[in-house]
This record gives structure tokens, sequence and C-alpha cells, in this order.
């Protein structure tokens, strides 16, 4: 089941999207520039093969909802978003402020 709703941060509207699979669930926040994830993401593999692409984005770890997701700090996040302020340590609720 894949569960999109809207949430809104701050007066900004942003997305969260939860993908429930066997024994895992992908949690996502986004908005129109960027997106936060639970540690499925592979910012290494966005740093590294998808540069050219410029993505915003950060990686949260041990997160099971996405309001965990908003209040965890962020483990890593793209090369992109550092150049936006976007940092590791980060709450995810404060990079996606940055990302609206």
């Amino acid at each position: 089941m894949i569960d999109v709703k809207p949430i809104t941060l701050e007066g900004h509207q942003v997305v969260a999207i939860s993908v429930f699979l066997p024994k895992t669930t992908l949690l996502v926040v986004t908005t129109d520039k960027g997106y936060i994830m639970c540690g499925a993401l592979d910012v290494a593999l966005l740093n590294e093969k998808l540069s050219d692409r410029h993505i915003i984005a950060g990686r949260a770890l041990g997160v099971r909802t996405i309001e965990q997701l908003l209040d965890a700090p962020l483990e890593s996040v793209t090369k992109t978003a550092e150049a936006m302020g976007i940092t590791a340590g980060m709450t995810g609720r404060d990079a996606i402020l940055k990302m609206v």
C-alpha cells in the first residue's frame, strides 16, 4: 500500500509519502525542489553517479514514521543540498523548510 498526503509545515504545503513493503516502509517528504528520505536513500549514488542532476536530498536513519523523519537529524545530504545550507545533523523538518 502507498499513502500519499499533503502536510503543512510553517504554512508551506509539502507531500508525505509512505510505501509499505514487506518488512520495511519507505518514507519520503518532498517539495518542488528536493526531498528527505529514510535510510533507503543512497546519497553516495546521487553525489557520484547522478551528480549532473543536482539533486537536493537528505537521508535520516532509524525512522519508522513521517513524524520521526521530520524530527530526526539527517545522517547525510547531497552536495547540492549542502550548497543550499542543508547539512548533516540538521533535522529533516529544517531541511524541508529550506527546500520550500
